[in-house]
């Protein structure tokens, strides 16, 4: 077991871990293949056409690639990994709380598999007590929501299929976001004790940090909420439609996406107040922003194309910008 060891304390060294190079590759993979989508989509075949699109933007030629379509599941099953988010961040969150608060040791399995996806012995700490029981805390808000919305709110077309790969990105995002918080915390890294929790150092950056973190939250709801009642029934509640329709209200009236850009939001409150000296949370951020910017474009040229009095102020995802 020692060779093993020793090779990822060496790869953790230079930065290079599994969870570095998991969102380096999804952020290559979507720049990569999100330009070549913008720049000559007409030319490309037509599995990685229907493999990328999906949800209203999907690719509907009646003419589809086999194994793509043998590949493809309904995309309510996007609800899938959101119960598994909610399950790993509160048992996170539990072992956070554990050795921020009441000083506990990390369990051991728990330190070597950090260990394997984080860099080895080599894992330095990088975030206090305070930021990670804070940041696991909002991280566990986000989850239980998302968690609560896909399952009991959202309305999902049953027509609407995503590729099976987009299906277990999901699961590959919340598992390595939420490691990311404990990979280079104190009391998480080997050799490191737990600080005193204090509440009362908390900065105005990291004030500010919590309030974008909060704000992004509830508008991003907002915002999910508006494409909810595009479906339903306005007196009954019930089910009216699965089509797609064009929201109006809220942040929907600035941007075309406002649900992606507070994702973002919250990604980048995180980092701002909590978790700038971790590299591996820099890559998460870029991961999230390539992926709903692409998203949110790709989504702003379908309501042109649909909705021919699509409002000509409102952008894709940047509100006046882009």
């Amino acid at each position: 077991m020692g060779a093993p060891e020793n090779f990822f304390d060496v790869l953790g060294k230079w930065n290079i871990t599994i969870l570095n190079v998991l969102f380096i590759a999804l952020s290559f993979l979507m720049v990569f293949f999100g330009a070549l989508m913008a720049l000559m989509e007409a030319k490309l075949p037509i599995g990685v056409k229907q493999f990328f699109r999906y949800g209203k933007h999907a690719y509907n030629s009646k003419k589809k690639n086999k194994l793509m379509s043998s590949l493809e599941v309904p995309k309510s099953w996007f609800s899938h990994f959101y119960i598994f988010a909610l399950i790993f961040s509160w048992f996170s969150l539990f072992l956070v709380v554990q050795v921020t608060l009441f000083g506990k040791a990390l369990p051991k399995y728990m330190e070597t598999f950090l260990d394997y996806v984080a860099g080895g012995q080599s894992r330095k700490v990088l975030i206090d007590s305070n930021a990670c029981l804070i940041t696991m805390t909002l991280m566990c808000l986000q989850c239980s929501r998302r968690f609560y919305e896909t399952n009991f709110v959202q309305i999902f077309s049953k027509k609407n299929k995503i590729n099976v790969g987009h299906y277990f990105v999901g699961y590959l995002h919340y598992f390595g976001a939420i490691l990311a918080v404990m990979a280079n915390a104190e009391g998480f890294s080997r050799e490191s004790s737990s600080s005193e929790v204090n509440f009362s150092k908390i900065s105005l950056v990291q004030y500010f940090a919590i309030g974008l973190f909060l704000f992004s939250w509830w508008y991003q709801y907002q915002s999910n909420i508006i494409l909810v009642n595009l479906r339903t029934d306005g007196k009954t509640g019930r089910v009216a439609t699965e089509k797609h329709l064009l929201p109006k209200g809220g942040f929907f009236e600035l941007v075309s996406s406002p649900h992606m850009l507070f994702e973002i939001g919250l990604y980048v409150a995180l980092l701002v107040g909590f978790l700038s000296q971790s590299i591996t949370w820099w890559l998460v951020v870029f991961w999230v922003i390539s992926n709903q910017v692409y998203n949110a474009v790709c989504t702003q040229s379908w309501y042109k194309e649909t909705f021919k009095n699509y409002p000509k102020h409102r952008k894709a995802i940047i509100p006046f910008i882009l």
